[in-house]
């Protein structure tokens, strides 16, 4: 396996340690395992340092003093991992990548990174058009979901005027978004709707005439342009990451959100470290990724150790609730694409799923409360000190009708015809792989799905486990998500089932 490249300052030390998380999270998407994960990732870093040196020594030789327009650093990376993937399936190494990478990378919309700038993705060409600076500050708030606070350290801004910077930026973006759709070659029938999207999409309260709802429902070009000037309803951060990246965008995303609530993005969140935009200052001290693997590990043992405490007594619940709350941070966290290696991802995986159903906890402790006071406790103790569920006796097996597991579906974003959505789901067992199954009332359909694959028979669809996520403990939680289209109505899934068995709709 290539080695990373060796920075040559400390700008490219800082980049090396900000932005690796992130390539490697974006390479695990893309790949059929960690080890094809690390060298992609590898590569694809090597690929971008190269490029960044490149234009770096372009523009000292223009003697200009200003450097060409370009994405952000963490942006033009990821965009490394897809020219690598590229390169991959072109040179015959097609098998290491995810299979439905390997068919977008055969279609239409993968040509349109590659083709005539005019054609590319409308949030490419804006981000693109963009001075560094701002386009830094809009990345790192909008798809990295770092607190502002921190985004603004790491900026050199004040912190008190960060939010109305960011607003600045995000006008700026739209107008440059704007100015980029005006400028596509379009037909007559998506240009007689150009001056309609403007205004529609200026205000939070217009209301979308239903003739343009209907056009943007066919329109690939104008729903993306649609989504870009729409700066108010949060969909903004969707559409920089899957007009920008491509494939896999929203479920980077996705990643990258719960990354940043669980504290897993290394070095972010406490980091003043110059990026390279402001070369001259002096690079702090950072923690690096082997602190936080350190940290991982202990997180585990610390919850392995909370696991045990059920099995002394009817006051173990109690206690487990109560650690579950202080580890609720990593219930959320994908800790797989957070570290170089692939042996350590893994290992960090199966950690997080650990310390996930220690979270879980609190709420079936919390959802004891609404049975009998005499029944919640042999309950929770019959399941625990049972692991073949036969020799704890028919009493607890039999005593409540409750079913094993609750599903809290949500959908996170949506759009005029498709969706986001996200599920989480607990289970009072232990699990060595896991299925779940539900149905659709309005004719849905999965397009795409993240921390797991999925069939679909009509309405009703099966999610299944990930390599890296099939083990769950008791009363622990698992994750997924997925992307979805609907036409009429988007009814919330029902009738879920866990490996067969009925599941409870949180609510």
């Amino acid at each position: 396996m290539p080695d990373l490249p060796t920075p040559q300052n400390a700008a490219e030390a800082a980049l090396l340690s900000e932005c690796w998380d992130a390539v490697l999270s974006y390479a695990d998407l893309c790949t059929s395992g960690s080890a094809a994960a690390t060298l992609l990732a590898t590569e694809a870093f090597t690929h971008g340092i190269d490029e960044l040196r490149a234009a770096t020594a372009a523009s000292k030789t223009t003697g200009t003093g200003r450097r060409a327009l370009r994405l952000p650093r963490i942006p033009l990376l990821l965009a490394s991992v897809r020219t690598v993937a590229g390169a991959w399936e072109t040179n015959g190494f097609g098998h290491r990548l995810d299979p439905d990478l390997r068919l977008w990378l055969h279609s239409d919309k993968a040509a349109r990174y590659i083709g005539p700038p005019l054609h590319r993705p409308l949030a490419l060409r804006g981000l693109r058009d963009m001075q560094e600076p701002d386009a830094v500050l809009l990345w790192l708030a909008e798809v990295e979901s770092l607190p502002l606070s921190a985004v603004a350290r790491r900026l050199g801004l004040d912190p008190a005027a960060a939010s109305s910077e960011l607003a600045q930026v995000r006008a700026l973006f739209r107008d440059r978004c704007h100015r980029n759709h005006i400028d596509t070659p379009m037909d007559a029938y998506c240009r007689s709707y150009a001056r309609l999207l403007d205004a529609v999409t200026r205000s939070p309260t217009a209301e979308t005439p239903e003739d343009l709802s209907r056009h943007l429902a066919r329109c690939v070009e104008c729903a993306e342009a649609a989504a870009c000037l729409r700066l108010h309803g949060g969909g903004l951060p969707a559409a920089l990451s899957s007009g920008v990246i491509g494939w896999g965008g929203l479920a980077y995303l996705e990643r990258r959100r719960r990354a940043a609530e669980a504290g897993m993005i290394g070095g972010r969140t406490d980091a003043a470290v110059d990026t390279g935009l402001n070369e001259g200052k002096p690079v702090r001290p950072r923690i690096g990724r082997t602190g936080i693997l350190v940290t991982a590990v202990l997180v585990s043992a610390l919850a392995l150790t909370v696991s045990l405490m059920p099995f002394g007594g009817s006051k173990g619940g109690g206690v487990s609730a109560a650690q579950g709350e202080s580890t609720d941070g990593q219930s959320v966290a994908d800790p797989g694409p957070s570290f170089p290696s692939g042996s350590e991802s893994g290992s960090v995986s199966e950690s997080g799923s650990g310390s996930g159903s220690r979270s879980a906890g609190s709420p079936s402790v919390a959802d004891s409360t609404s049975r009998p006071a005499g029944n919640s406790d042999p309950e929770a103790q019959g399941e625990s000190s049972s692991p073949a569920g036969k020799q704890g006796g028919t009493k607890g097996s039999t005593k409540s009708a409750s079913p094993d597991c609750r599903v809290k579906y949500e959908i996170v974003s949506e759009w005029p015809d498709g969706f986001q959505a996200t599920v989480t789901v607990t289970s009072t067992k232990a699990l060595a792989t896991w299925s779940l199954g539900w149905s659709f009332k309005d004719g849905q359909r999965v397009g795409q799905m993240w921390d797991g694959t999925f069939t679909q028979n009509d309405s009703h669809v099966t999610a299944t486990a990930a390599d890296y996520n099939k083990t769950v403990a008791a009363n622990g939680t698992f994750t997924f998500g997925f992307l979805g289209s609907w036409t009429g109505s988007n009814s919330p899934a029902r009738n879920f089932t866990l490996n067969t068995a009925s599941c409870q709709a949180a609510g």
